[in-house]
Formats: structure tokens, C-alpha cells, sequence
């Protein structure tokens, strides 16, 4: 039977209560990991995951950034957004971007470039705010791949700390026993 420590990742990317959101997101980011361990004090905290940072981040409030207007119009006035449009210098998409206050510079602009005032916001909340908190999803590496994945599906997690005593020894996520199951490595029930 293929246990954890088969399939756990050993090499584990960790965090502090204190990394703050800007610095978790660039870090899952860069290293193509959608959460991570928590750890403070050489001890478990918690779990932090992408979905705990975009919740945070997306209930955060706009900040106010600036639109070079070129025409003289209203900005608001229908007409001057559908004159734009025909000729090509708004997308089509203006028309209800105008609509939000701070929809401001082009979106996929801001997101693109880390020195906006919207990561600015990120750099004053830290992982504590929102990662998960025990109990968390924790197996020892001897236990079944078929546990974890049990365990994954009742908890709705996509991650199982694996930890021996109170060390954490690896990780194991959905994806690893998605490619364990895909390449036959799991026994049949």
C-alpha cells in the first residue's frame, strides 16, 4: 500500500504569521504552490492557503487611482464612451468600468505591476489574519495515500501537513495523489 511518505513533498515551502499578504502571494506565485504550512517558533501555526489571500484581498476596499481623460466630454456621457469605442481607443468594457469609482488605469495594467496603490494594501495584513488555525489536516507519513485523500474530501482541504510526533516532515496535496492515482501507483480496493 503507497503511504504518504512515498508522495509527500519533503522540501517544504513555509511561512511566518508575520510574511505578509504581498510577500505569500509573490511567494506562491514564483514558486507554483497554491499554500503553504504556517509555521512560528519551530512549531505548526497554521496553514495559509491562495484562497485564504485572494479573500482577503478582495474584500480589502478599492483605493482611488487616477484616469487620464483626453476628452473634454463627461466622462459618464454615453455618447463619449461609444464614440471611443468606434474608434478604437476604449474597449468595449470602458463602458461599465466606468461605472465603478475606482476602475480607474486599465486593470490587467495594475495587476501586473507590484508598485500600484492595490499591493500597497497588502503590505499592511500579514498571514496571522488569515490562515487556518487547528484543527488543522495532519497525518503522519506512514499513514495511506487512500487516508489523506479521505481525509482531504471531508475537510474540503487541498493539502495534509505530514508530520511525525510534531515535526513536519512533508506535504502531501491533491495533486499528489491526483499523479499517484494517474500513474497506478494506488492499490484497488
Amino acid at each position: 500500500m503507497l503511504r504518504l511518505r512515498d508522495i509527500m513533498t519533503k522540501d517544504v515551502l513555509t511561512v511566518t504569521p508575520e510574511t505578509l499578504i504581498r510577500e505569500a502571494m509573490e511567494l506562491f506565485g514564483r514558486n507554483h504552490v497554491s499554500g503553504a504550512p504556517v509555521i512560528s517558533g519551530g512549531k505548526i501555526a497554521g496553514v495559509v492557503s491562495g484562497t485564504d489571500l485572494m479573500t482577503l484581498a478582495s474584500s480589502l476596499s478599492g483605493v482611488p487611482t487616477e484616469r487620464d481623460i483626453t476628452d473634454d466630454g463627461d466622462l459618464y456621457a454615453e455618447e463619449s464612451v461609444e464614440r471611443d469605442v468606434e474608434d478604437g481607443r476604449e474597449a468595449v468594457g470602458a463602458y461599465f468600468n466606468e461605472m465603478w469609482d475606482d476602475a480607474g488605469a486599465d486593470v490587467s495594467d495594475r495587476a501586473a505591476t507590484v508598485d500600484t496603490p492595490e499591493w500597497n494594501f497588502l503590505e499592511e495584513h500579514d498571514v496571522s489574519e488569515v490562515m487556518t488555525r487547528a484543527p488543522l489536516a495532519t497525518l503522519p507519513s506512514d499513514a495511506a495515500v487512500d487516508t489523506a485523500a479521505e481525509l482531504m474530501k471531508e475537510k474540503k482541504v487541498h493539502r495534509v501537513l505530514v508530520v511525525d510526533g510534531d515535526e513536519l516532515v512533508g506535504i502531501v496535496t491533491a495533486m499528489d495523489v491526483t499523479k499517484a492515482a494517474a500513474d497506478h501507483r494506488l492499490d484497488r480496493r
